[in-house]
């Protein structure tokens, strides 16, 4: 995309010296010509991980209707399901206290007010990706599909590649040194 900055002629009854549009102009020139009306959360809602989860495991579920494969887990299957399942609801109630007990929203489409480093974030800076990735592999290993592990394999990556380094740029531009020091005392997934 080319960053061309609106000029004065282009509708703005604004001048040029305007210091109105020096800070917009500047905000246009940082995004690369891109409005980033959302800066001040983690997470826009362009790419929501409850989004990229329950498409990952559809998306498995379905291709397995199509082109079965199978687990060839027998009857170890359903426990390991279970265990998957326990595993990712402790997470969620767990990380949802200490948010809570920290007053910062769970959402990252809501401004992060503390850097978090308590409870399951000692052991995980993501521990409801964790739990996300726990939920999907539960149903994946319950329903026997092997396309469904492989699809929550993906989003996995979804998240360490395009979801969680924006959500740690905002992070560490929001609460600087204090998030940084975190980020390198504490693994991004375990």
């Amino acid at each position: 995309m080319k960053n061309v900055w609106p000029n004065s002629s282009a509708g703005s009854n604004r001048s040029a010296d305007d210091p109105r549009r020096t800070v917009l102009k500047c905000a246009w020139e940082e995004t690369g010509g891109v409005p980033n009306l959302m800066q001040n959360v983690a997470n826009p809602g362009l790419v929501r991980p409850p989004v990229v989860y329950t498409l990952a495991v559809v998306a498995g579920l379905a291709l397995e209707a199509v082109w079965p494969v199978g687990l060839p887990l027998g009857r170890a299957g359903p426990l390991l399901a279970g265990v998957f399942g326990v595993v990712a609801v402790l997470l969620v109630v767990w990380t949802r206290r200490v948010f809570k007990a920290a007053n910062t929203p769970v959402p990252g489409n809501r401004p992060a007010v503390a850097v978090v480093t308590s409870g399951p974030f000692r052991l995980s800076r993501n521990p409801l990706y964790l739990a996300f990735t726990a939920l999907g592999l539960s149903v994946a290993v319950f329903a026997g599909s092997a396309w469904a592990v492989g699809t929550v394999v993906l989003a996995m990556g979804v998240m360490q590649w395009v979801v969680i380094p924006r959500e740690e740029r905002y992070m560490a531009q929001r609460f600087g040194d204090e998030y940084v020091a975190y980020m390198s005392s504490v693994r991004r997934w375990l």
